[in-house]
């Protein structure tokens, strides 16, 4: 029997619209539960966006910070849920896992391949955005702070401040980056050398496991704490707040950004500079920023490699250490800003000279671009013959950036066991490769392409068995788990490049809390295969 137009015309209407039934009856099954389950009432509309909403693209997009994700053909979520308080959160576990929702949970959105709001092999799925969350109480007295996942490290960093111009803390020098993914992967900014990394200064954590228990550190147990303070984000819970070590740091310290070009002799600099830079002062920590430039009015291009640097000191000091330690890049006093802490962190977020430090509380990030990143880590200087071979390849690129992080100081006396961050004595400096741009209809085949072409050429001069990357710059070309039923040998791949030996560590601390694989995503840690439990 033929089917009548009537009827063909039922069924399209039918296949069409199944997906939004679907997708209706979801958000109302889960909104119900989670009305059930949280312990305070709330107002959907106030914390609820679905793909209907105005406002559903902008929120989505609200820290996206690489546009590469945010395009229309990226797969997007059934709908936004954005506590106000850890009981939502709690109510949101218990939910997703009961009705079998897949779910991604941000903090800042920093995640290179946008992997805590898109999910390319499981779907439909949610995000859990913790913008909302962002308190930050800071005790004086006791050295201590707790803040919330979703307050930045601009905020955390000017709350510091009101308090005392003496107290610090040592995180990442991008001011819009949140709390909760930073500190999960380790973190790291302009005071590493003295005092380690974000994730080393964490005295105690609040996380919601897969039963929707909200535990603090005594709760959740040694091991998952160990895990959660630089295990990476997605894999063990949802950690909503930190508590902080704060440290201290001098009335008066020293920034200074150099640069020299090949014309000035910007190749053997670099080599000298890769010699000492892990065996600096510890309070003396000295980046190296590498670009392409302009030098003629005709648009020739060199390299400029421009060293951008905080001293916990005065420039006296500063300027007797380098006399002493590092006197080919030729620094003089008219080179040194004297200035207080918060200054100095504006200073090396590479903002304008003379931004006050307010600006940390805009939460805006102007500076957004679709880009592709890789890390690797050195542990032996870099030939100046590879570095000629290097200026090469980033001339071959428009917006190439690759940043030289020196380690030594404290990162060297920490055991690489101590947290999941493994990358401690004997790293001599990271590597961050990067290649940006604006234009969505720019080919991204062949941006994405020049960072693999510089990774490999990189392969004999950096660290090897394994080639360790730094989890905060997630990096798929590594390898990736394929969907829900995520292979322990599979994940071995990526995960001894980001944790070494810890990562097995980490399976078993997942195996633990989470043996089901509720929390996890492309680049999980996964839990044992039941026959290895």
């Amino acid at each position: 029997m033929v089917p009548s137009s009537a009827s063909i015309l039922s069924m399209l209407l039918v296949l069409l619209l199944s997906p939004f039934i679907v997708s209706h009856a979801l958000q109302d099954r889960f909104l119900k539960c989670v009305s059930r389950n949280s312990e305070s009432s709330f107002t959907f509309s106030t914390v609820l966006y679905i793909p209907k909403n105005s406002s559903f693209t902008s929120v989505l997009q609200s820290s996206a910070q690489n546009l590469r994700f945010t395009l229309p053909s990226v797969p997007k979520p059934e709908f936004i849920f954005t506590p106000l308080q850890e009981s939502h959160i709690q109510a949101v576990v218990i939910c997703s896992k009961k009705l079998g929702i897949h779910l991604r949970v941000r903090s800042g959105g920093h995640d290179f391949e946008g992997l805590s709001y898109v999910s390319e092999i499981e779907t439909p799925f949610i995000v859990v955005d913790l913008a909302k969350l962002r308190s930050i109480s800071v005790d004086i007295e006791h050295n201590s702070a707790w803040v919330q996942v979703g307050a930045t490290n601009g905020e955390l960093y000017y709350r510091i401040s009101e308090k005392s111009k003496t107290h610090g803390f040592p995180s990442g020098t991008c001011p819009s980056v949140c709390m909760g993914g930073l500190i999960s992967g380790g973190g790291y900014g302009a005071m590493l050398r003295k005092y380690g990394l974000a994730a080393d200064n964490v005295v105690d954590a609040h996380i919601i496991d897969v039963h929707g228990r909200l535990l603090d550190r005594k709760a959740m147990g040694e091991d998952l704490f160990w895990a959660i303070r630089g295990g990476a984000g997605g894999s063990f819970g949802i950690v909503t707040a930190w508590k902080l070590k704060l440290v201290s740091v001098p009335s008066t310290v020293t920034v200074f950004t150099v640069t020299k070009t090949l014309e000035q002799g910007a190749t053997k600099i670099l080599y000298r500079w890769q010699e000492i830079a892990d065996k600096l002062d510890e309070d003396l920590f000295i980046r190296v920023v590498i670009q392409t430039a302009n030098v003629t009015s005709q648009g020739k291009r060199t390299i400029a490699t421009s060293y951008n640097s905080l001293f916990l000191g005065d420039a006296s000091k500063l300027l007797q250490i380098m006399q002493r330690s590092f006197p080919e890049l030729g620094l003089t006093r008219k080179d040194c800003i004297e200035t207080n802490w918060i200054n100095s962190t504006v200073f090396m977020a590479l903002l304008q000279n003379n931004t006050p430090p307010e600006v940390f509380l805009q939460r805006t990030d102007l500076n957004r671009w679709y880009f592709k990143a890789k890390s690797d880590y050195a542990k032996k200087p870099i030939p100046e013959k590879a570095l000629e071979g290097l200026w090469e390849k980033l001339f071959e690129e428009e917006n190439p950036l690759i940043v030289f992080t020196p380690y030594g100081g404290m990162m060297s006396q920490i055991s690489e066991s101590q947290t999941p961050f493994p990358h401690r004595k004997g790293t001599k400096f990271m590597i961050l490769y990067y290649t940006g741009w604006q234009d969505a209809k720019e080919n991204v085949a062949k941006h994405i392409d020049w960072t693999r072409m510089v990774y490999n050429y990189m392969t004999p001069y950096v660290s090897k068995n394994p080639r360790e990357a730094y989890v905060n710059y997630r990096d798929l070309d590594l390898g990736m788990n394929n969907d829900s039923n995520t292979s322990f040998v599979e994940a071995s791949v990526f995960g001894t490049k980001y944790f070494k030996d810890n990562f097995y560590r980490l399976v078993h601390a997942k195996t633990e809390v989470d043996p089901d694989n509720f929390f996890r995503h492309e680049q999980s840690i996964p839990p044992l295969p039941l026959h290895m439990r």
